[in-house]
């Protein structure tokens, strides 16, 4: 992956895993935009994005993406809360995502990935930008035991209810992978590089990616 063109890294993570931050580390490390799935997700409730929409305004205006995310993510580091505030303020969350949305979204990501560089997490966004050519797709694992701590310490959960996130959570994004995506989220052969993140901190997660990109 070149960085001195425009790019694309989509990262894949476990709940758990500090793969959200480790997202936006690296987009504060490289200068550049980081979007997650609350981001999208909020450009769809707050402006009825639909496909239908979308195409309309694609018509209207070129630079149709660029006015919702300058009012949404106007700087690198002040995105939307991440999923941990998430878990934080409503528990357990597992969203049903209709195919018309998956839709809506595939088209966002691929005009925020026109937009110039950027560093997307989830939405299948390793499949979604599979034809972009300066792209680089990672994925954040970590063992259960480092993900259940980590979440319960973040959140002040029982073990119990952490454990719960996890497994709701990991099911619910193998489920949506494979239905929109046609492959397992956990197979290595969808990813330029896969990290652990045992014992390892965000920072250097970060940090490592950046030495893979070098």
């Amino acid at each position: 992956m070149k960085t001195k063109e425009p790019f694309v890294i989509t990262i894949s993570r476990e709940v758990g895993s500090g793969g959200h931050t480790v997202g936006r580390i690296l987009a504060d490390k490289l200068g550049t935009r980081y979007y997650d799935k609350m981001l999208i997700e909020s450009l769809q409730r707050q402006f009825g994005l639909s496909v239908s929409g979308i195409e309309k305004l694609k018509g209207q205006k070129k630079n149709w993406l660029a006015d919702f995310l300058a009012k949404a993510a106007p700087l690198p580091s002040a995105q939307i809360m991440g999923e941990d505030a998430k878990f934080a303020q409503g528990g357990l969350r597992i969203n049903v995502t209709t195919d018309d949305i998956f839709k809506a979204e595939v088209e966002i990501l691929k005009g925020i990935a026109d937009m110039g560089s950027c560093i997307i997490a989830g939405r299948s966004g390793f499949f979604v930008l599979k034809d972009y050519s300066n792209k680089l797709d990672v994925f954040i694992t970590a063992s259960k035991e480092h993900r259940m701590q980590r979440i319960m310490k973040k959140q002040g959960l029982s073990e119990e209810s952490a454990l719960a996130i996890i497994d709701g959570i990991d099911q619910a994004r193998e489920n949506y992978t494979r239905r929109y995506a046609g492959v397992s989220r956990y197979d290595a052969r969808n990813y330029d590089l896969v990290l652990n993140a045992d014992g390892h901190t965000e920072e250097q997660l970060a940090d490592l990616i950046l030495a893979y990109i070098q």
